[in-house]
């Protein structure tokens, strides 16, 4: 139950971050695009498409981890070797961000991304990884234990 309700809530968080995240490069783009001066000679019209792309692009990667963690959560199943991989990266993501925050926006920030880093870590500590699967004895049968006559 803890399972799923923790993957679950990562995936809600996941989500509402991707939109503010879009949300904030979108005004980003706005503005860079209305000035009329250009920073050492780069072209605002390139640097707010970029900003653009980059937001499409956190947004795409938080929802895409969003979704892994919302299967996760209705299988209650181990995610797989690719879910794994995705969800550390989107962990160590959060903990870079999260010292990057600290330093430029305050702790408010930061602390919003710890949070998010344990729900993504707590998710992935809640279910066994996939040797722990296979080493486990099946279901309904005890272990044997030797004993000493």
């Amino acid at each position: 139950m803890l399972r799923r309700l923790v993957a679950g809530l990562a995936a809600i968080v996941l989500v509402v971050e991707a939109a503010v995240l879009v949300l904030v490069h979108v005004v980003l783009g706005k503005t860079t695009q209305s000035q009329s001066m250009s920073i050492a000679g780069s072209d605002p019209e390139l640097m707010a498409k970029a900003t653009y792309g980059l937001g499409a692009a956190m947004g795409a990667f938080l929802l895409f981890c969003a979704v892994l963690l919302a299967v996760i959560g209705v299988r209650d199943r181990a995610p797989g070797r690719l879910a794994r991989v995705v969800l550390v990266v989107c962990a160590v993501t959060h903990g870079v961000l999260g010292a990057l925050a600290l330093g430029l926006v305050g702790w408010g920030a930061f602390a919003v991304l710890m949070v998010i880093l344990c729900l993504l870590v707590l998710t992935l500590v809640l279910y066994p990884g996939p040797q722990e699967v296979r080493d486990a004895p099946p279901p309904g049968f005890k272990e044997f234990t030797p004993t000493n006559p």
